[in-house]
């Protein structure tokens, strides 16, 4: 069966169907990385996006349930040079075409997709339909025309219902934005009692589970789009140690009076070197992310840059000067990918300790008793 992808600038390719039978439109963006293409699918992150691999053959090690980053996919398209019809790994239970026929995932093969790349990195990231249809161009061309980009990601992947992974250690509560499982695995890993909550979980609700810190986690879209979510750490900022990751780090920025912005095609993949700006050390990094914090915007701010994209050297971590909170732009928990950033989060759980031992009352709850009776 034939497949096409049409761009919003007018380009269309034309290959092989695979997955799922239909139609769907989105943002088309491209992943660098070389293996991980089941993480790529699972990732709540890529919700409405039509996603590329650059690497020409997906599909070769097939698909296993223990690896998947959520419960569902959330992509609309699927876009590889080759997919591999019988993968070669004793761990894999199906293939690729399985998994997108099971979720509605239109899959497009046989297109050169180093050609699409360069496009997007040209032009930027560009909105497609990608369609297994007979309709003509000019129909397709008006459907994408009509087709809004998504606004309302984050409440769409993230849990409706709050859920536990019980441990002996400091209590977390996950703010869950579309977070991946390694951010709850890399958490219980080191003893922690997990608690997850919604996205539009209140500052007051949070109170009451009387959490030791605060981790936020990564999700899809504009951070600009939710802000309820900035407004939450606005009023838990100060209380509770925080950390930060990817679409929280954003969150976490505009919470503290920075600014964020789209970047032209943005950073996808597992190969990202991140310069460490305290000991000038470099990591190569996964991430997966279309905006940015503005540098120019922290200044005036409670805010110190920690860490910056070698590439692009765009911000990628930061950490308040007042509070105990720090955030990164990258994923720390990716799997597969690079596992030297797994630090973090015993840098995290060391900060929830030291403020214990150093605060015994807390220092944002006595800021604003001292306010309070300043008014009064």
């Amino acid at each position: 069966m034939q497949a096409r992808l049409l761009l919003e600038d007018g380009t269309l390719f034309t290959g092989s169907a695979f997955g799922a039978e239909g139609e769907k439109t989105g943002e088309v963006v491209f992943n660098t990385g070389i293996t991980g293409y089941q993480e790529v699918l699972s990732d709540p992150s890529y919700c409405g996006q039509i996603v590329t691999m650059t690497y020409p053959l997906i599909g070769n090690y097939g698909i296993t349930r223990d690896d998947f980053e959520s419960v569902a996919p959330f992509v609309h398209g699927f876009v590889v040079r080759r997919h591999e019809t019988v993968p070669s790994n004793w761990r894999a239970e199906y293939s690729v075409d399985s998994l997108l026929k099971e979720y509605g995932i239109v899959g497009i093969s046989g297109i050169d997709t180093r050609m699409l790349t360069r496009m997007i990195r040209q032009h930027g990231t560009m909105k497609g339909i990608l369609t297994t249809s007979a309709q003509s161009v000019e129909e397709l061309r008006e459907r994408l025309a009509a087709s809004p980009i998504l606004t309302n990601q984050v409440a769409t992947v993230s849990t409706k219902h709050v859920y536990s992974s019980p441990g002996s250690r400091e209590r977390i509560v996950l703010v869950d934005y579309g977070a991946k499982t390694g951010i709850l695995r890399e958490l219980t890993a080191r003893g922690c009692d997990v608690v997850v909550v919604p996205q539009d979980t209140t500052a007051e609700e949070i109170r009451h589970l009387n959490p030791d810190g605060i981790q936020l986690s990564n999700g899809p879209g504009d951070p600009k789009d939710v802000p309820h979510a900035i407004r939450t750490i606005q009023e838990l900022l100060g209380e509770y140690p925080i950390f930060g990751i990817c679409l929280g780090h954003q969150l976490f920025a505009l919470a503290c009076g920075a600014d964020t912005e789209a970047l032209k095609f943005g950073h996808r993949g597992g190969n990202h070197p991140v310069k460490d700006l305290r000991t000038n050390r470099c990591y190569i990094t996964s991430q997966n992310h279309g905006y940015t914090v503005n540098e120019e915007s922290i200044a005036g701010t409670e805010l110190e840059v920690t860490h910056i994209n070698n590439n692009d050297k765009t911000v990628e971590g930061l950490k308040h000067k007042k509070y105990p909170a720090f955030t990164v732009q990258y994923h720390p928990e990716a799997a597969p990918g690079p596992y030297d950033n797994s630090y973090l989060f015993d840098q995290f759980l060391e900060m929830i300790r030291e403020h214990k031992q150093q605060n015994p009352a807390n220092p944002r709850q006595a800021e604003l008793a001292a306010a309070a009776k300043g008014e009064r």
